[in-house]
């Protein structure tokens, strides 16, 4: 699916011509216009849970694990766009869910050790870490033309020091 239109932009002959096949097996197959959507965004969160190491003694390399996907593929942050401007709360992945779920505890289980700050909240700070992984992907144009850091290692090693940050 190309991740270039939003749901509501999408139109099933551009998705059918893209796939090369007519509307009728997109509708017989997904049901409505919706479902490539959410086929596509299960897929990408089945994706990142398959790469993304749950390793709650090493937050920041997890966080620039996760900035390296999100630089991999430009899909995540249009999708992530879309399916919270469209979706909201309505299509959360059962999938997802449960994995942020046990990434919670793990961290939590790394607080009470002591090896992760308490700072924060261990859900809060799963969270903190996502969109500062996705920083450069998500920041508007003018934010990344300030900052003017072009270099992909440059870039995760800012992700990854502001995330030891967040954790120590």
């Amino acid at each position: 699916m190309n991740c270039a239109r939003c749901l509501n932009g999408a139109r099933v002959d551009r998705i059918a011509e893209a796939a090369q096949c007519n509307k009728a097996q997109i509708y017989h197959y997904f049901k409505n216009k919706a479902g490539p959507f959410e086929a596509v965004w299960n897929s990408l969160v089945e994706h990142i849970i398959a790469n993304l190491p749950l390793d709650s003694a090493d937050l920041p390399e997890v966080a620039a694990r996760l900035s390296d996907i999100y630089a991999e593929h430009l899909e995540p942050a249009r999708l992530m766009t879309w399916q919270r401007m469209e979706r909201g709360n309505d299509a959360l992945s059962e999938p997802g869910i449960a994995n942020m779920r046990r990434r919670s505890a793990a961290i939590a289980a790394a607080q009470a050790e002591g090896v992760v700050s308490t700072r924060f909240e261990a859900r809060v700070l799963l969270a903190l870490l996502i969109h500062i992984a996705m920083l450069w992907e998500a920041a508007n144009p003018e934010v990344v033309a300030l900052v003017d850091v072009d270099d992909a290692r440059e870039r995760r090693e800012i992700v990854r020091r502001v995330a030891a940050v967040l954790v120590g």
